[in-house]
């Protein structure tokens, strides 16, 4: 079988000759069959030049003709222009055009209208889908490998028919976008509607309704200077990316920030520059060290880390928090008292019944000492040694950029609670209004319920004196970081 290709700008008299001509070969021979690709006249440069490099052809005009050795399982091999293709069609087919130069100028006409009135259905067809937008910023970041497989699913979004992904990073190249955007299209998503890839932020966030932030400024330096440089480049993107949320998102957003330094800063930015969302559109995600905590403790206990629920995070994210049991539930224990799988005993309970025995302790983590100590009591070892564990872990998956599959999971357990509801407690970042006598406007991380598309903070947790002082710290700590940035951007003439 001969199986050729003929592409072309639509208004090309010679594209039109040719057409004709492999039509009429087409009719004539039942092994002869051609694939047509009609390019419009201001994408063909771009066009020609990409299937030429992929190819490794050079060719500067229309039409182009290749045959595609479909028989042998090799690349296209080029004929060339209308000239090349006539001549093969003579020497191998015994067939000519004497197509006069008025009927090629008529059909290449017609070829041009056909093309426009093909993209308007095609445009008319697209208007009738209203895709859910999901925009996720620093595309590039290795998060965003584990994420969008499971991102685009019913499981995350049960009432959405499409979706339409719009990756976008400031800093990645235009290749490594296309690559994504390939990988991803060639995932055959159900729900995925298009890709589309963003290096500037002319078009950001236009009607997102759900936008998914990335951006990370690694940090292992103590240089003050470096440490401002950071902070003004970060205020300086997300005041940017505050400001074109409010103007371009759907009012309904809702907004995830991810990645591990600054967080809750970054949401604070956010929202003083976007005014006209609801802050209860915006959260920061603790779930990593949710997760941190969650294996510490199910190594201790011995059950797997998915017996582990609700363990809650307060405080600066990215600084000082502390890890809280109080609502922690353990499922399997292998104990004196035993239930069906969703029978659940309190891990207070648990740890403090481990602990009453007097045993040695030996760390298992590779990120803490292994020497020998007795076992303290069960508070204390919760107080100092448990939450010292959990930064140990943070800082070890840091350091080796671990963080990404656990930051994907963190999105993905958001997003369901928050699309689906649950019952689960979540520890999120977000904007304090009162809760437990806390200072307002300040993005703190507290323990909330995901209830019919909205978030609610979870007002039966106790705060004692000493954790009420502990967020105190944390609130501190993160006017600390707002006035840096403010400082920052003042000093360096920011309007």
């Amino acid at each position: 079988m001969a199986k050729f290709v003929l592409a072309g700008k639509a208004d090309c008299p010679h594209y039109a000759k040719a057409e004709l001509l492999a039509d009429r070969l087409q009719r004539s021979l039942p092994d002869f069959k051609i694939h047509k690709i009609s390019i419009l006249p201001h994408d063909w440069q771009k066009w020609l030049e990409a299937t030429c490099n992929r190819n490794g052809w050079k060719h500067e005009k229309s039409p182009l003709v290749w045959r595609e050795l479909v028989d042998q399982g090799g690349k296209g091999m080029l004929l060339g222009d209308f000239s090349d293709f006539l001549e093969h069609c003579q020497d191998y087919y015994s067939i000519t055009s004497d197509m006069p130069t008025d009927s090629m100028l008529v059909v290449a006409a017609e070829n041009l209208e056909t093309k426009m009135n093909i993209i308007a259905e095609e445009q008319r067809v697209l208007n009738l889908i209203e895709p859910l937008h999901i925009w996720i910023t620093s595309a590039l970041n290795p998060t965003c490998n584990f994420l969008i497989p499971n991102l685009l699913s019913a499981e995350v979004f049960p009432h959405v028919s499409a979706i339409s992904l719009h990756l976008l990073d400031l800093e990645g190249n235009e290749k490594g976008l296309q690559g994504l955007r390939m990988a991803t299209e060639d995932l055959a998503l159900h729900l995925l509607h298009q890709v589309t890839i963003h290096t500037d932020l002319d078009q950001a966030f236009q009607e997102a309704d759900v936008i998914l932030l990335l951006d990370e400024w690694w940090s292992d330096d103590s240089d003050e200077e470096q440490r401002k440089k950071k902070v003004k480049g970060m205020s300086d993107r997300y005041i940017e990316y505050g400001q074109l949320i409010d103007r371009r998102a759907n009012k309904e957003v809702k907004v995830i920030v991810s990645a591990d330094s600054f967080a809750n800063l970054r949401c604070s930015l956010l929202l003083d520059n976007a005014r006209s969302v609801d802050s209860h559109q915006f959260v920061t995600m603790a779930t990593q060290l949710e997760n941190e905590a969650k294996a510490i403790i199910a190594k201790k206990l011995k059950v797997r880390i998915s017996d582990i629920k609700d363990v809650i995070v307060w405080g600066n994210i990215s600084g000082s928090f502390y890890i809280d049991l109080q609502w922690t539930k353990v499922f399997n224990y292998d104990g004196a008292i035993k239930g069906p799988a969703f029978f659940s005993q309190p891990a207070l309970k648990l740890l403090h019944e481990r602990f009453s025995r007097t045993v040695d302790l030996y760390s298992s983590w590779d990120v803490y000492p292994k020497s020998r100590q007795p076992f303290p009591s069960s508070r204390k070892w919760l107080e100092a040694e448990f939450q010292d564990l959990a930064r140990c872990r943070r800082a070890a998956s840091k350091s080796f950029r671990a963080a990404s599959m656990s930051a994907a999971d963190g999105i993905l357990t958001v997003l369901t609670a928050w699309n689906c509801s649950s019952d689960a407690v979540l520890s999120v970042g977000v904007l304090c209004q009162g809760d437990y006598n806390l200072p307002d406007g300040i993005v703190l991380s507290l323990p909330v319920n995901f209830t019919s598309g909205k978030w609610g903070v979870l007002s039966e947790a106790a705060i004692g004196d000493e954790l009420k002082e502990r967020l105190w710290f944390s609130s501190r700590e993160l006017m600390q970081e707002k006035e840096l940035g403010s400082e920052v951007l003042c000093m360096d003439g920011y309007k």
